[in-house]
């Protein structure tokens, strides 16, 4: 009884964690896909958003199950408050550094998230539960490919900001 108690609890923190970090994806998204200077980083930012709003309706649907409701904990406070931080240096200073930085953090953002998918995955087909099965493995695909998108973006945008001339 107390290891399914545990076990339980776990899951929640899971949940909680991914809604958490979900929903500072989606603000970042909503931000810089209107306000990154790079045009093409904008646009993969932009078709990263819709997909990722959809993410954390998913996600907030199938934690209340378990009890989640985007509590945020330690790593996942931790992350939204750098993404928040870098997101208003960004937009007070519109320096390309700080845009940069912002779009670095949102990268490293969608990598956790594209982990703890992982880790739903697998309690997924633990429990067997197809629909969480689904949902966390096109969000780790989609996490996957989306950060690499804004990877390759954000060094593009690094040679730029390197190259750009005072």
């Amino acid at each position: 009884m107390g290891e399914a108690k545990i076990g339980e609890e776990f899951i929640t923190h899971e949940f909680d964690e991914a809604i958490a970090i979900q929903r500072s994806i989606v603000a970042a998204e909503k931000m810089l896909s209107t306000k990154h200077p790079m045009a093409t980083a904008k646009r993969t930012v932009k078709d990263a958003l819709m997909e990722d709003q959809d993410f954390l309706t998913q996600l907030e649907t199938l934690g209340k199950a378990h009890g989640a409701t985007g509590e945020l904990e330690d790593v996942a406070e931790s992350m939204t408050e750098l993404m928040s931080t870098t997101l208003h240096s960004a937009t007070r200073e519109k320096a390309d550094s700080e845009f940069y930085e912002a779009h670095a953090v949102l990268v490293s953002l969608k990598r956790k998230q594209m982990d703890s998918a992982g880790g739903m995955l697998a309690i997924a087909r633990d429990q067997d539960d197809d629909e969480l099965r689904k949902a966390a493995s096109a969000m780790q695909r989609a996490q996957k490919a989306s950060s690499n998108q804004l990877a390759d973006e954000l060094a593009v945008y690094a040679v730029s900001i390197a190259g750009a001339k005072s």
